[in-house]
């Protein structure tokens, strides 16, 4: 009889090697597709919201991979300073945002960046502003199956240290500071709230634990960004990202984190 008792999330084992990898899920997905093999830019971007996916294809800078062979997402191909990167869009949430970041990797990236669209926890700010996520409180269950349990997870100093000094000439605002990956955002209570704002937490995302997780069981350069829009939905402007131009401003702060992040993997050049 089992024991009912246990936590299943905190008995996983991160050292034993999995049976469903993503190299054999792209495999069969190859197959069924009737696709090639492909390999995707050394640079990828995980675009939560999938805005900026659509503003770069909207605007005739990004390109559809038609063999892309991963199931239910599309990636797009852009060059910027001569530079082509991978972008996926619409990969919301820890676990979705893990399996995806797997098969680019699996796939031929070499270092990686995420945006997400973010709450304001800390008071000291004002939104809208981009945050350089330098740790992200693991309060969500995917990073527990590649580490064990832990309170945060640190990014690369070097690396944040990099795309920080990389960011510094920008016009729109780039802090730096820890956030709360949360599984369940509408379970963000006062008291929750207090507590990490105790703790000089700035914003509240979903995947940014999970992915920093993950680049460091991988020896593969993260970089997570939020852009910090929002107060939970309190004020009447909360989501607004500033059209055009505010999406002008955050692929810009996404270009430099990716040059920072290929510069650690000595790609800097890499066409």
């Amino acid at each position: 009889m089992a024991d009912e008792t246990r936590t299943p999330l905190l008995e996983h084992d991160p050292a034993e090697e999995p049976v469903f990898t993503a190299a054999n899920l792209l495999a069969a997905a190859r197959v069924r597709k009737g696709f090639g093999r492909i390999t995707v830019p050394a640079g990828c971007l995980l675009d939560f919201d999938g805005e900026l996916v659509r503003h770069l294809a909207g605007t005739g800078r990004a390109f559809e991979d038609s063999a892309w062979p991963c199931f239910h997402t599309r990636l797009f191909r852009w060059r910027n300073g001569g530079v082509e990167y991978g972008a996926v869009g619409g990969t919301v949430g820890a676990p979705f945002a893990v399996l995806v970041a797997e098969e680019l990797f699996t796939l031929g990236c070499r270092a990686l960046v995420s945006i997400s669209s973010a709450g304001l926890v800390a008071e000291r700010f004002k939104p809208p502003f981009f945050l350089l996520i330098d740790r992200a409180l693991r309060d969500e269950g995917t990073s527990c199956h590649y580490l064990p349990p832990g309170h945060y997870s640190d990014a690369d100093p070097a690396l944040v240290a990099a795309a920080r000094d990389r960011m510094a000439g920008l016009s729109v605002p780039v802090h730096t500071g820890p956030s709360w990956t949360t599984d369940a955002p509408f379970r963000e209570t006062e008291g929750l709230i207090a507590s990490r704002r105790r703790e000089g937490i700035v914003s509240v995302e979903m995947e940014a634990s999970a992915l920093l997780t993950l680049g460091k069981v991988l020896n593969k350069p993260v970089v997570c960004l939020a852009h910090v829009t929002n107060t939970m939905a309190t004020r009447a402007e909360d989501f607004e990202k500033g059209g055009d131009a505010g999406m002008e401003a955050a692929l810009n702060v996404c270009e430099r984190a990716l040059e920072a992040a290929l510069e650690q993997t000595g790609g800097k050049d890499m066409k």
